[in-house]
């Protein structure tokens, strides 16, 4: 489906956001990217207006997230589920131990080192080799990833992005996230939206559906049951909700 059937944004949503390529448009490398101080504004009144019930769910991780997103602080999953901070602060982070991916990291680095345009996103748990800039090697990166992470345990798997190919855990996902969040306050009992653009957001897209919520696909790499054209559509049909005055 399209924008123009989308339902208006509800006080009554949990809602559930991606950042990358959802609420902010692609750059070339991860730490180029900048939240505007329109979206924190944004992102802010609508947490207001849905009483807290706003989580941001990537795959950067909560860390990275709240330096975007700084001062303002939110609801997160990050690495794909695999940290999770409550709407009151508590948090829950599953650490991988560095040397399970020592191996792996340094493969990743000598290929980045010999393939100018290409990029390791080392966030610690989990490890992205980013193309956006020499999409010619989509596929030499993806063989790459894929055998380092047959080497891997079986707690580890490659996901496919837009421009991207991680290895990352496989205990978490954005589904899991999801679940967590909805057994707790403020989002139990509310109706579960996702919004998300890439491979790695159908998992928090199966979550909310399963629910009987509402999934919005942006753009058009992954399916779901409303589309919006890209993340200022996304903004746009977000503000009157956040523009709501709240009840008195």
């Amino acid at each position: 489906m399209n924008g123009a059937n989308v339902p208006a944004a509800s006080p009554a949503w949990a809602l559930f956001l991606d950042v990358d390529g959802t609420l902010i448009e692609f750059s070339d490398s991860p730490s180029g990217t900048r939240a505007s101080l329109e979206l924190q504004r944004l992102l802010g009144a609508l947490d207001r207006r849905l009483g807290g019930s706003l989580a941001l769910v990537s795959g950067r991780s909560i860390e990275n997230l709240d330096a975007l997103f700084a001062p303002a602080r939110f609801a997160a999953a990050g690495l794909h589920g695999l940290e999770r901070r409550g709407a009151f602060g508590d948090s829950r982070i599953e650490r991988v131990p560095d040397a399970m991916l020592d191996r792996a990291r340094s493969a990743i680095r000598a290929f980045v080192d010999v393939n100018p345009g290409t990029l390791l996103e080392d966030k610690g748990s989990a490890l992205a080799l980013h193309f956006r800039t020499a999409p010619h090697l989509e596929q030499p990166a993806r063989r790459l990833l894929s055998g380092i992470a047959a080497e891997l345990a079986s707690q580890f798997h490659t996901q496919e992005g837009d421009k991207v190919v991680e290895i990352k855990s496989s205990t978490a996902t954005k589904a899991t996230a999801v679940e967590a969040f909805m057994s707790e306050s403020p989002f139990a009992g509310r109706t579960p939206v996702f919004v998300g653009d890439d491979l790695t957001d159908r998992d928090g897209f199966r979550a909310v559906e399963a629910r009987g919520g509402i999934s919005v696909a942006v753009g058009d790499r992954v399916g779901a049951q409303y589309r919006l054209e890209n993340p200022a559509a996304v903004r746009a049909w977000l503000a009157p909700l956040a523009a709501a005055r709240l009840p008195s």
